[in-house]
């Protein structure tokens, strides 16, 4: 079997039946749910390619969505391995996957604020908690934290993700910049919920400090 291609092992009994089909990571080996991978594809001209919404043709290879696996994928020159063949490693992919990972967040948010779904600003966005239709918060990795803490204090219990800055935010929303977001629950929620666990996971980025516990550690999107 060819390393992180796109053969499907068997979700384990650990994993869960909801954990989905699996693959191998290229980089590190660990088996682990699609949904926490980014696929790639060697083109027609040899060059190793992004594939996030898994359609491109030929065998994929998958690398986990975080930057240390990604820069060792590249580093070791793990894809042509892989794909058996001599291939052309773009100098900038894993940058390039995280500005695609950008993009796609902040397109699913401004699809989810034409829903409905989503209101930005701390009034409305503390307006939408009140009222419990909420199903993700969302704050500016680059805004202030005792903004987040009071909006947090509103709902303890709800999905904070901080992977986006304030720019990022506020593009979804057709301003210069956003600080804080709501998005009430739908299929638009789960597949931005899932897009910001990539990214964060390739801009390393963790949460805060826990005020309470004055632990850290996690990434910046949570689910408690």
């Amino acid at each position: 079997m060819m390393m992180g291609t796109d053969t499907v092992r068997s979700g384990s009994a650990a994993a869960g039946p909801t954990a989905g089909p699996e693959r191998r990571c290229l980089a590190t080996r660990a088996v682990r749910p699609k949904a926490s991978l980014i696929r790639f594809v060697v083109d027609p001209d040899g060059v190793v390619t992004p594939d996030l919404d898994e359609r491109l043709p030929g065998r994929g290879m998958w690398v986990s969505a975080e930057r240390g696996a990604m820069k060792q994928a590249v580093d070791k020159r793990l894809f042509g391995r892989a794909a058996r063949r001599n291939v052309t490693i773009p100098d900038d992919l894993v940058d390039r996957v995280e500005t695609l990972m950008v993009r796609r967040c902040v397109e699913l948010l401004g699809l989810a604020r034409r829903a409905g779904l989503a209101v930005a600003g701390f009034e409305k966005v503390r307006a939408r908690l009140r009222s419990g239709d909420a199903a993700l918060l969302l704050a500016a990795a680059d805004g202030a934290a005792d903004g987040r803490g009071k909006l947090r204090a509103l709902a303890p219990e709800l999905p904070v993700a901080a992977v986006l800055d304030a720019a990022e935010i506020g593009g979804a929303f057709g301003r210069d910049h956003a600080v804080h977001a709501v998005i009430a629950a739908g299929a638009l929620t789960e597949r931005l919920h899932s897009a910001l666990d990539r990214l964060a996971g390739l801009r390393g980025r963790e949460t805060a400090a826990d005020e309470e516990t004055g632990t850290a550690g996690h990434r910046q999107t949570t689910r408690h």
